[in-house]
């Protein structure tokens, strides 16, 4: 079975979709034949990046912010109601802080972090279980980090700590939910092209983006395991630059210490 014939109408819910990596992984399930919603909280951005995307279905635009449980509980049953079922939900909505070191990070800035990469992927996560549940089956894809591994001062402690849960978040659904038909994947990128890399201290050079992954890369990713049959649970997807920063690092200790 090709990949178009996996995703062929099948419903996907994207959070964070109206740029970046979400909306990379919008437009390859659209690709696919999916049925696709776009979830962001920045309106505007959402109705142009569902207004853009291909496909052979038309995509439906969700203006909503994640970390809003009431609203996302009531989206997602609005959504089953509509179109029948949700078959699978990618949670990408992400953000960081300008403030990376544990000194300087603020509480305000800490409960911000963790609101919406770790909570409300929990929010949007058991909104979507319960159909899942009924139906016998669904996939959850969730956006750890390489971060959620190796915590680097590159991003910063609440980032860290919140992708590090995610593997965690991940893990326990396909212990509880298994036995249901239910998979969930975290998906672990290395360094991405995307806008969130020029909120570091140090933004990148042309020169290090362009050795970066891309958007598109990562979605292929994305893709690749909702397509696995159900059988099969991508349980984690660790995907890197082929030239890595970290892995660079650990070549210069190693030069350094022979010298």
């Amino acid at each position: 079975m090709t990949q178009h014939q996996a995703l062929q109408g099948q419903v996907v819910v994207v959070t964070g979709a109206a740029s970046g990596i979400g909306f990379a992984c919008a437009s390859e399930f659209a690709r696919s034949g999916a049925t696709v919603v776009l979830l962001d909280r920045d309106a505007q951005a959402l109705s142009c990046a569902a207004a853009s995307l291909g496909g052979p279905a038309p995509a439906q635009a969700w203006p909503c912010d994640v970390t809003d449980s009431d609203a996302l509980a009531l989206g997602i049953a609005a959504l089953e109601k509509a179109h029948g079922r949700i078959d699978v939900l990618v949670n990408c909505a992400g953000i960081n802080s300008p403030n990376r070191h544990f000194a300087r990070t603020s509480a305000a800035e800490w409960d911000r972090v963790v609101a919406v990469n770790l909570s409300g992927m929990f929010y949007a996560c058991h909104a979507v279980l319960a159909g899942m549940r009924s139906r016998g089956g669904g996939t959850i894809i969730n956006f750890a980090s390489w971060a959620g591994r190796h915590a680097a001062f590159f991003p910063g402690v609440a980032y860290s700590a919140s992708k590090r849960a995610v593997l965690a978040l991940t893990e326990s659904i396909n212990i509880e939910e298994g036995l249901n038909g239910i998979r969930a994947t975290a998906i672990v990128p290395e360094e991405v092209a995307t806008a969130i890399v020029d909120q570091r201290p140090v933004p990148p050079t042309p020169e290090e983006r362009a050795r970066m992954l891309t958007p598109e890369d990562v979605a292929s990713c994305v893709v690749f395991a909702a397509c696995m049959p159900p059988r099969a649970c991508v349980n984690e997807l660790v995907v890197s630059p082929t030239w890595n920063r970290d892995y660079l690092g650990l070549h210069r200790t190693a030069l350094t210490s022979r010298t």
